[in-house]
This record gives structure tokens, C-alpha cells and sequence, in this order.
């Protein structure tokens, strides 16, 4: 990869990024000594209740525990797994203390919404309107599936398992499927392993609203956020050429201070550094997983 790259946005992580990203981003390097700090940055976002705020998740400014901040975190830890197996047991050990506050924010059926009403209350970025979701596959389907992967089980992951199942059936069937929700779908559907489901997933793929299969103008979701390194199986489900393209343009989006920019406007300059921080490591590891 560009040495030059590397350099310069491992310049930007160490002056503009925040602790967890900065420690997450020496763990993707190889250092797994830093493996403990990037759970201790975790924790710090902590609330009583067992769950995460504290604008771990940036575009979430409420200190109260969220459970988009709950998917967020546990994006983190699959994360460090990957990198450094290792920590595994510590990483269990965290996210078993996620369950309590998840079944307490949980509608009857097992189902999460994705931010709960106390963030309203608090700086958020627009696109959360007035923090009124209903519970669904995002996040529901990624912190089932993550937590699965960590061997927990619970009654109300249970329940949640359920929900997903049924939520997969009607989501499959709608007329339109963004792809965040694909995502949660994906992500839920390889743990199940059920290829019944998973064809059906794959042939709803060219349709999926917010979404860019070729690079393009606007917000939306890329191949790459699917298909994080080349050998991921999910590369099946997009054209070489349009991972390609996507690698081409994430090369070029980077700026000169080091970092990549975000595609939304985040609540405020902090929030903005907070997702730079984010898409850089994201960005520059992609990169590195695909040799360029």
C-alpha cells in the first residue's frame, strides 16, 4: 500500500481522532497490546444501566444509553476479535453486560429500536427527526447476530431471535429495502445459515434504496461497506468491477490533512471529528485489506 497513505492519515487519527479509534486503529495494525485500551475506551461510554452513550455512536449526542450506541460498540468489538482473537473472553465478558440494558429497552416481541425517545432531548443529527422509531431489524438483527457470535444466550435473545426471523420474512417481501436494513439482514441471515433465505437476500440486491453499487453523488452505502476485505464471501454478491471503482474513489477522497471526509452533517464540528476519525480507520484499513 502507499506508504505515503498510511502516514498521512495515522497523522490525522493522532491529532484530530478520539482514544477508542486511535487504539482500535493500532490493534488493525498489528499491535495487540493495544487490544485492552480499545475495551477500556468502550467502557468509559458505560452508563449504570449496563448500556452505552455518551455519543459513542457520534451522531447521538444523549449521554443515556442507546441502542444504536449498543451496535456501535459491538461493531467495535467483532472488530477487535477479528484482529486479535486472543481477546475473545474479554470481549464476551463486555458484551454479556450489554444484556440487561437491552432487555429492558426491548419491545414485547424482543425487538430494539434504534435510538430510544430520551435522545430527542439531546443534540442529534437530522436525519434522526424526533427519535421515534419502532423496533426493528436495524439494529436488532447486527447486536443479535454479534452476540450470538460471542456464545451468549439470554431468554430476551431469544426472543430477539425470534423477532428477527419474523422481521427477515416481511422485510424480504417489502417493496423497498434500504441498505442498512440489508446489512442487519445480511449480517443476521450468515448466522443463521439458512440459504433458502440467504438466495432470497442476494436476489434483492440490485434493488436496495441508499445504496451505490457504482460510485455516485449523495449519501448512500457502497460495496465496500458489505465487503470489508476481498476474501469476504459477501464478494459474491457485487461485481469486481464496482468493488474496483469504489477502492479508486475511496483512494482519491482523502484529504489533505490526512483524513476522509463524512457524506452527512453531523451534529457539530466534535461529532464531525468524532466520524472522521471513524471512516478514516475504516478507509485506511479497507484499503490496506484490498493492497492498495
Amino acid at each position: 500500500m502507499n506508504s505515503e497513505i498510511t502516514r498521512k492519515a495515522g497523522e490525522f487519527l493522532a491529532t484530530h481522532a478520539r482514544l477508542l479509534e486511535r487504539r482500535l486503529a493500532q490493534v488493525l495494525g498489528g499491535d495487540h497490546e493495544a487490544a485492552p485500551g480499545v475495551l477500556a475506551a468502550l467502557t468509559a461510554h458505560r452508563n449504570p444501566d449496563g448500556g452505552l452513550g455518551h455519543a459513542l455512536e457520534p451522531d447521538v449526542r444523549a449521554p443515556e444509553s442507546q441502542p444504536l450506541a449498543v451496535d456501535f460498540g459491538l461493531e467495535v468489538v467483532e472488530r477487535l476479535v477479528e484482529a486479535a482473537p486472543s481477546t475473545r473472553e474479554q470481549a464476551r465478558e463486555f458484551a454479556a453486560g450489554l444484556l440487561p440494558y437491552l432487555e429492558s429497552v426491548a419491545s414485547p416481541g424482543g425487538g430494539l429500536r434504534i435510538v430510544v425517545p430520551s435522545a430527542a432531548a439531546h443534540p442529534h443529527a437530522a436525519h434522526w427527526g424526533e427519535c421515534d422509531f419502532p423496533p426493528g431489524l436495524n439494529p436488532t438483527g447486527n447486536i443479535v447476530a454479534r452476540l450470538r457470535a460471542l456464545d451468549l444466550s439470554s431468554p430476551w435473545l431469544d426472543d430477539a431471535d425470534s423477532f428477527c426471523r419474523n422481521e427477515v420474512d416481511r422485510a424480504l417481501a417489502a417493496d423497498e429495502l434500504d441498505a442498512h436494513t440489508a446489512l442487519n439482514v445480511l449480517t443476521y441471515l450468515e448466522s443463521m445459515r439458512d440459504p433458502k433465505l440467504m438466495a432470497a437476500f442476494e436476489a434483492r440486491v440490485p434493488e436496495l434504496t441508499l445504496f451505490h453499487l457504482h460510485p455516485g453523488a449523495g449519501y448512500g452505502l457502497t460495496p465496500l461497506d458489505f465487503v470489508p476485505r476481498p476474501e469476504n464471501p459477501r464478494a459474491r454478491l457485487f461485481p469486481h468491477e464496482a468493488v474496483e471503482a469504489h477502492l479508486d474513489q475511496l483512494e482519491k477522497s482523502q484529504q489533505a490533512d490526512g483524513g476522509w471526509p463524512v457524506a452527512w452533517a453531523p451534529p457539530g464540528p466534535a461529532a464531525e471529528l468524532e466520524w472522521r476519525g471513524v471512516v478514516t480507520v475504516h478507509a485506511i484499513t479497507q484499503l490496506c485489506a484490498y493492497g492498495r
